[in-house]
């Protein structure tokens, strides 16, 4: 619900979209006046988790995973958010708001893999 408002805050006053890829693009190739939004945005989904973390929510934990594992996993979905033209908030928050037939396409197109991806690993991976 957080992500969902501060996408439409962003939006509703400043029109600007909060696809977490592309803020963080833009944090890493920054253009002039355009950082302190991104820098601030980010700095408030990380912190956004002190305010969750007493009511019982957590992230989930990867200690138990390979490091390389995690590197590799970061790298293909950081390629995939290039190849998507944005990440599943980018398309499935901001996008969707927006009623872009481009995003309508991306997500429905990242929930029909994830789906296929969990039938495969809970019924023929074991």
């Amino acid at each position: 619900m957080l992500l969902g408002l501060s996408v439409s805050i962003l939006m509703l006053f400043s029109g600007k979209v909060a696809g977490i890829s592309g803020t963080i693009a833009g944090l890493l190739n920054p253009k002039k006046n355009d950082s302190s939004w991104r820098a601030t945005f980010l700095a408030g989904m990380v912190l956004s988790l002190f305010l969750v973390k007493p009511l019982g929510f957590d992230l989930p934990d990867v200690s138990n995973n390979s490091l390389a594992l995690v590197c590799f996993a970061g790298l293909l979905v950081g390629f995939g958010t290039r190849l998507g033209n944005g990440c599943t908030s980018g398309h499935g928050i901001a996008g969707l708001g927006r009623f872009s037939k481009r995003s309508l396409a991306a997500t429905i197109t990242f929930m029909a893999t994830a789906m296929v991806v969990v039938f495969i690993v809970r019924h023929i991976g074991g």
